[in-house]
């Protein structure tokens, strides 16, 4: 199922949280956040539209982190159900596309909700002093890559990390549903 994502109030400030990495150590947003914005997006190891597009995701974080932008994926579903998201899968599709930032478990889902993250991927580019600035796509791609596909999220965060503005038009990321816990 395909779930297209509310939009938060631009300039809102990016919640707090303190979730448990890969190797069980807890980081902080501010541990993850980056002297020129930071990025945080939701993703999953399971969902075909992050696998599509994996590899972009990285190559445009280490972009990111390499002028000043902390970057940190977190994964919110509920990994009990859906048994391909639970840790261990986490750490080998970290080791499998090499993710140069943490991906950290929510296994509450306190911290996706807070967000108010509806999908994998969901990206949230802040400035460096937390607002939201952007909310949107990483590209054009879906589950398939669109090979020349104009950089949207990456060009959003340098022009965050340049004006602490983000650009006017945002097109919504598009993906699963986060698949959270039955009440």
């Amino acid at each position: 199922m395909t779930t297209l994502p509310t939009l938060p109030e631009l300039g809102s400030r990016a919640p707090e949280f303190a979730l448990p990495d890969l190797h069980g150590r807890t980081v902080r947003l501010d541990d993850v956040r980056g002297e020129h914005g930071t990025l945080i997006m939701f993703i999953c190891n399971h969902c075909p539209y992050v696998r599509a597009i994996a590899d972009r995701i990285v190559e445009d974080s280490r972009a990111l982190l390499a002028e000043g932008i902390g970057v940190v994926a977190i994964m919110s579903n509920d990994y009990r159900a859906y048994p391909a998201d639970a840790p261990d899968r986490m750490r080998a599709f970290a080791a499998e596309h090499r993710f140069p930032f943490p991906y950290l478990l929510d296994e509450t889902q306190m911290v996706a909700r807070a967000y108010e993250a509806v999908c994998t991927p969901d990206f949230f580019g802040y400035d460096a002093d937390l607002a939201l600035r952007y909310r949107g796509r990483l590209d054009a791609s879906r589950t398939t890559p669109v090979p020349d596909a104009r950089r949207e999220l990456l060009e959003a965060m340098r022009r965050i990390a340049a004006t602490g503005e983000g650009p006017e038009e945002q097109v919504p990321s598009m993906g699963c549903s986060i698949k959270w816990r039955a009440a």
